[in-house]
């Protein structure tokens, strides 16, 4: 493919473990980490990192299939990336968003290039949590309703309606939104309608969100809110038609239907949305908002967005849009978006995370399955995938958290950082990332598995 992929086999820089002793200690005093309790923290340092690999002060090195937060995408220290940054820096380091620049400019092109026909613009944020924010924002100003569906298996952000929308229990704490209601979505495996089928599974999915609209009222009804894959719940697939249905369903009943791309976009799945992928969504059915951030510029400046159907940007030419940020389309964040596109359309990255789901990490982590019965369900595609671990597999009863930090804690000692959530290891490596590489990962994997097994 390119050179990229081979830089994270080049030595780390010369490193002093004192560095990282004082990186710690200074973690332990100052700094409040979120989703924790503080006091038994122990975080990783990092010193460094390169394509799929990263690096602490004493020379430890791990395959990163976390992608830390699934969001590095392109793989760490791309140099295209890092230099647009740094040119970037030296021309215009900083400018407010009622201005244009080439950069910003660049980029919103770009973005609406990938997204395709029934697209116009881009309104740029910081991050996932407020573009999903603004998303809802433009679909309750557009329609005139206040009503916000999402399903319980989902994860939108941590700022007010991102989190109320949420469906996991991070929301509880934190419902002071207004308007959101919580349906089910499709989930075979743990089926709620008790489907046998993926057929069944999408027919009852919609009856039950057909149901919801009806008994909460079309009218106050703005935005159905989905992850086009929810990423954090399990790399929930959707089933054959969903997709469709919901937009059928949006359309009959004057609703806006939000894909949120966060975790999902930018060849994650191996398509530049996975909305757009052939396997989730034959018909091509088109969303009316895409939220994104994560995976446009793998997170080396942060930066999010909505891509903006022409109905919606039309209802801001003559009205002002109550909706600003003073970092919004910040320029080192654009420049980074400009050069990862490019470089991920010109070195073939998006089709590396297709190959390498399709060829390599599928295949791989289905012989996983076949041979440690933890494995309750392998789900995924492109360089998105999970592993839904069962202490039965008759019963599908999850894992405990002692089983997942054992996990954890195995993976770490062979050289992979892992991904955990719930009771699934999520299987997340860069789009970069190499046929030896996830040959490599399976290993550690089966090890790691074996291990907790017989423990």
């Amino acid at each position: 493919m390119t050179d990229t992929q081979t830089r994270s086999h080049t030595a780390a820089p010369a490193l002093d473990p004192a560095d990282g002793a004082r990186a710690l200690a200074l973690d332990k005093q100052y700094v409040f980490h979120s989703w924790s309790a503080q006091a038994a923290l122990q975080p990783l340092v990092i010193a460094g990192a390169a394509g799929a690999e990263v690096w602490d002060y004493d020379g430890n090195r791990w395959l990163d299939f976390s992608c830390q937060l699934v969001n590095t995408n392109i793989g760490h220290s791309h140099p295209r990336i890092v230099e647009a940054i740094q040119r970037q820096a030296a021309e215009l380091a900083t400018v407010a968003p009622s201005t244009a620049n080439l950069a910003r400019g660049e980029a919103a092109k770009r973005i609406v290039e990938r997204a395709g026909d029934g697209f116009a613009k881009v309104f740029f944020t910081n991050g996932g949590a407020d573009a999903i924010e603004n998303a809802i924002r433009m679909a309750r100003l557009t329609t005139g309703r206040h009503k916000v569906l999402s399903t319980y298996r989902s994860y939108h952000g941590n700022t007010g309606a991102a989190i109320a929308a949420t469906g996991d229990w991070r929301r509880m704490p934190n419902e002071y939104a207004f308007g959101h209601v919580h349906f089910f979505g499709p989930f075979l495996y743990r089926s709620e309608f008790h489907s046998e089928t993926p057929e069944q599974e999408t027919e009852r999915a919609l009856q039950h969100l057909r149901r919801t609209i009806q008994a909460e009222g079309p009218g106050t009804i703005a935005a159905i809110l989905l992850e086009s894959v929810p990423g954090t719940a399990g790399v929930l697939l959707p089933p054959p038609g969903y997709l469709e249905g919901v937009r059928s369903l949006a359309d009959e009943f004057g609703i806006m239907w939000i894909a949120d791309e966060v975790m999902a976009g930018f060849g994650r799945t191996g398509d530049w949305f996975a909305w757009q992928s052939e396997a989730l969504n034959p018909s091509r059915a088109t969303p009316d908002l895409i939220a994104f951030a994560k995976g446009v510029n793998s997170g080396y400046v942060p930066a999010g967005g909505v891509v903006m159907s022409p109905r919606v940007a039309a209802e801001f030419d003559e009205r002002v849009f109550p909706g600003g940020l003073t970092y919004s389309g910040h320029p080192l964040a654009m420049a980074s978006i400009v050069a990862s596109i490019d470089a991920m359309t010109e070195e073939g990255i998006i089709e590396n995370a297709a190959m390498i789901g399709a060829d390599h990490l599928g295949p791989g982590l289905r012989a996983l399955a076949e041979k440690h019965p933890m494995i309750g369900e392998v789900r995924g595609l492109g360089v998105f995938w999970a592993l839904d671990l069962v202490t039965d597999a008759g019963t599908r009863e999850p894992v405990g958290p002692a089983v997942i930090g054992a996990l954890k804690k195995e993976l770490l000692a062979r050289g992979v950082i892992p991904f955990a959530a719930d009771n699934r290891i999520h299987v997340v490596p860069p789009c970069i990332v190499t046929p030896e590489q996830v040959a490599t990962a399976l290993e550690a994997y089966d090890a790691a598995f074996t291990a907790v097994a017989t423990a």
